[in-house]
């Protein structure tokens, strides 16, 4: 990462290029500035050179996040024995045509993932009420601490371990999914489309009527998302069928980029 801040009165711009660990930019990646105190959030897309911009943000020191998502799924679909880490919908699907079919075993395959993923959201919607006002170390960095620790552990699990494997990719994905969730103050899920689906086309639909910027600009940012989401399952399941089961070690590196980046405050 790399940014600069312009200052203007009482307030400033944060601008900066968001790169990988091999130097390259990192295009529609989420950048996200928060100050502890006074509960200031911000939240921007990275263009295709990597490069983001807040304009008109107070003087204050920031934390700042980077995420990308849209690999797990695709690693452990085609790495943990066919089973969705994210798509909890699907899992719902595949377990009960299993256990209505009597494959009781294989319905499992695809239950305890669910509980893992909701286990995920109450635990980080826990660290959040806790650590919410804590001053030295922002509670969503602690979820990515978490995040990058699991999915670590995740590539030294063998196959023979899918289960428990998958259970943790999913564990790890529903903390993001509960602490990530806008973009330029818009709501949006960082490891799923359907929702930002709807809310893209609605979008688009209201601009076809109304005609304002503000709301095809919206919708541009939902379908920017899912296109991302795109490229980065793309990129999860060549990988993962390349590198096989420590594919996954990719998101918890760029886990590690992120949880060092939001340690640097801003302004």
């Amino acid at each position: 990462f790399s940014g600069k801040v312009a200052r203007a009165q009482s307030s400033g711009t944060i601008e900066g290029t968001v790169k990988d660990p091999s130097g390259a930019a990192v295009a529609g990646a989420t950048v996200e500035i928060h100050n502890v105190v006074s509960r200031y959030d911000r939240s921007a897309t990275t263009d295709a050179e990597g490069k983001f911009r807040f304009t008109n943000v107070p003087f204050n020191p920031y934390h700042l996040a980077v995420k990308a998502g849209g690999f797990q799924d695709a690693y452990t679909y085609n790495v943990r024995d066919e089973v969705f880490s994210n798509a909890q919908t699907g899992n719902v699907v595949l377990m009960s045509q299993n256990f209505m079919s009597g494959e009781w075993i294989r319905g499992l395959h695809y239950l305890f993932p669910i509980i893992a993923f909701a286990l995920g959201v109450f635990v980080a919607e826990r660290i959040q009420k806790r650590l919410k006002y804590v001053k030295k170390i922002h509670w969503r960095q602690i979820i990515v601490l978490m995040e990058l620790a699991i999915l670590f552990v995740v590539g030294l699990i063998p196959d023979s371990y899918n289960m428990a494997a998958t259970m943790l990719v999913s564990f790890a994905c529903s903390m993001q999914v509960q602490t990530f969730r806008k973009v330029n103050g818009y709501g949006y899920a960082s490891t799923m489309c359907i929702g930002n689906l709807r809310s893209g086309t609605e979008s688009l639909s209201i601009y076809m009527r109304e005609k304002k910027p503000e709301i095809l600009k919206k919708a541009l940012h939902y379908y920017g998302i899912i296109l991302v989401f795109a490229i980065g399952a793309g990129l999860g399941g060549i990988m993962s069928l390349h590198i096989g089961i420590k594919a996954i070690w990719g998101s918890s590196l760029l886990l590690t980029v992120v949880f060092l980046m939001m340690f640097e405050e801003k302004m």
